[in-house]
């Protein structure tokens, strides 16, 4: 069935806001879930399986409001491999790169049914790169490991 629906989409100028590139292909709608993208008053466009000659196929999604509203280290942690794309006066006026982000909060919860994120319910659920190269993260609390990617 390739190829019958291989046409090319066209999705119209962004004139200022910020596009997200280089998604690994079917990862779209969870970066719009773990970002929060649907609780922002703006637009955002869901681009699925777009072809790529870098990665094949990809996901992209655009969005008409500031750079403010996103939060790089989330983005970073989800995949630190995506693109992102700040637009202004329809034009790309900043490529950022992105890392794994040194510490995270609230993006991720312990495991460990002793740590105490899970008796005090109030509490930030905080994490640190323990690890870059295997990309593994540890609770701040009890030294919990994860290193499960969402």
């Amino acid at each position: 069935m390739a190829g019958k629906y291989d046409s090319a989409l066209s999705i119209g100028a962004l004139e200022e806001g910020f596009v997200l590139d280089h998604i690994k292909a079917g990862n779209a709608m969870t970066i719009y879930r773990d970002l929060k993208l649907g609780k922002l008053d703006c637009t955002v466009a869901i681009i699925k399986n777009a072809s790529s000659d870098k990665m094949g196929r990809k996901d992209i999604i655009k969005v008409a409001c500031p750079i403010d509203y996103l939060d790089l280290d989330v983005l970073g942690y989800i995949d630190h491999n995506i693109t992102v794309n700040v637009i202004k006066d329809n034009k790309i006026i900043e490529k950022k790169r992105l890392a794994l982000p040194k510490r995270i909060v609230n993006v991720i919860r312990c495991k460990n049914p002793r740590c105490i994120t899970s008796i005090e319910q109030g509490l930030d659920h905080i994490f640190y790169l323990a690890d870059e190269k295997s990309e593994l993260y540890r609770c701040l609390y009890c030294d919990t490991r994860y290193s499960g990617k969402k």
